[in-house]
C-alpha cells in the first residue's frame, strides 16, 4: 500500500500526471517556480526520491533524466482509499460515513463506477481474474457493456 505523498511530492506528481509525458527536472522546476521559490536541487532530490519509491521511472536523455509516472492519479487515490478503509474496525460504518461526506457530483461518479463494475463481478463478489471492472478502464458508464458468456 502506498503512503500518502508529501506536499512537494504531490506537487511534482501532479505535474507528471497532468502532462502525461516524460518530463525533466528543469520543466517541473520552471512550473513550480510560478507558485513558489524553489531550488533545482530540491526538485531533483524529490524526483529522485519518487523514483526510488517507485512512483516514477526514468530514462537518461543526454545529461538529464526524463521521468514518467508508473501509475495514474486515479490508481493512487484508489489505493489510498482502500488503505484507509482496510484500517477500519467496521468497514460498513466507514463506508456509510464516507458516502455521507460525498457531494452530489461524487455520488453520481460513484453510481457511474458501480454501473461499470457490478455487471463484471462474479456471483461471489470476488474481483474478476481478467481485470474486468478495472477502475482504469477509462470508459464512461454509459459506454460500458457487461461481458457475456461467463
Amino acid at each position: 500500500m502506498p503512503r500518502q505523498l508529501g506536499e512537494l511530492e504531490d506537487a511534482v506528481m501532479t505535474r507528471v500526471w497532468e502532462w502525461n509525458r516524460p518530463v525533466t527536472v528543469r520543466e517541473v522546476l520552471e512550473d513550480l517556480q510560478q507558485e513558489r521559490s524553489i531550488a533545482y536541487t530540491t526538485v531533483m532530490t524529490v524526483m529522485d526520491n519518487l523514483h526510488q519509491k517507485g512512483w516514477v521511472r526514468r530514462e537518461v536523455e543526454g545529461r538529464a533524466y526524463r521521468y514518467t509516472a508508473v501509475s495514474t492519479r486515479a490508481a493512487y487515490a484508489a489505493a489510498l482509499m482502500n488503505e484507509a478503509w482496510s484500517l477500519s474496525d467496521n468497514p460498513a460504518a466507514a463506508l456509510v460515513a464516507f458516502f455521507g461526506m460525498m457531494s452530489a457530483e461524487q455520488r453520481e461518479a460513484l453510481r457511474d463506477a458501480m454501473r461499470i463494475v457490478l455487471p463484471a463481478l462474479p456471483e461471489d463478489g470476488a474481483a474478476p481474474a481478467d481485470g474486468a471492472g478495472d477502475a482504469e478502464a477509462g470508459e464512461a458508464a454509459d459506454d460500458a457493456e457487461p461481458e457475456t458468456g461467463r
